[in-house]
């Protein structure tokens, strides 16, 4: 089981791992500071060295419950080789900021989250919603929650707990990972949001800066998608 550091400290940028497994589409590490795809959030890009030898990863997933890193030549590392990875931070860093705004988004319209994905400066969320909110009045109200440089922390659940309170889960096309018996929960502020969530934030809101465009397209009847641009 590889130990996922980006779950507790999303600002590690680089980090020394060892190879436990050589899979077809990548390599499996015992530790890793590298996202895999999920939840909207596109897994993490970035390279390796070893030695003299610098090996590109285009892409971080989970492959039959394995976190593999997808290189296009995996076979040229072994099992037990240690490796120095080093993370696409701009990418990163760009998703936890797209990330934690969409969650201040979601504190906003408080209905039901249909799908939702996170990219490079922009993200969306799609809304079971039947009317357009104000544009205009929604990207004011959310730059104000930017600006109010709320600490964004991370703590966890009991899966019980989570039954006993399911209004927590705003998604409805993801729900939370189970197994561990704890949820990983994501509150900003004291009461601005809190929500079970595996990915990766800033830790503070004014770290986003700022929105600088919304846009707002029908997807039927009672679904409304709401694009965020930084």
């Amino acid at each position: 089981m590889t130990i996922e550091l980006f779950r507790n400290n999303s600002y590690l940028k680089e980090h020394s791992s060892k190879v436990v497994k050589i899979l077809p589409e990548g390599l499996v590490f015992n530790e890793t500071i590298f996202y895999p795809e999920g939840g909207g959030q596109p897994g993490d890009e970035g390279e390796l060295n070893i030695g003299n030898k610098t090996i590109n990863i285009i892409g971080t997933k989970y492959i039959n419950r394995e976190l593999v890193h997808l290189t296009e030549k995996p076979d040229q590392l072994k099992k037990n080789d240690n490796i120095n990875f080093f993370l696409d931070w701009s990418k990163r860093y760009s998703y936890m900021q797209v990330h934690t705004c969409l969650h201040l988004l979601c504190s906003l319209i408080p209905y039901p989250v249909t799908g939702g994905s996170i990219g490079y400066k922009r993200g969306r969320l799609d809304f079971d919603l039947e009317t357009k909110p104000n544009k205009e009045e929604l990207l004011d109200k959310l730059n104000q929650l930017i600006l109010k440089n709320y600490e964004v922390s991370i703590s966890s659940i009991k899966d019980s707990e989570l039954d006993n309170n399911p209004d927590l889960v705003r998604t409805m096309s993801v729900k939370p990972p189970r197994g561990s018996g704890e949820i990983r929960m994501i509150r900003i502020g004291d009461n601005v949001d809190y929500q079970p969530c595996g990915g990766t934030h800033v830790n503070r809101t004014s770290e986003i800066s700022s929105v600088s465009s919304i846009k707002i397209e029908n997807k039927g009847k009672m679904n409304k998608r709401i694009i965020v641009n930084l």
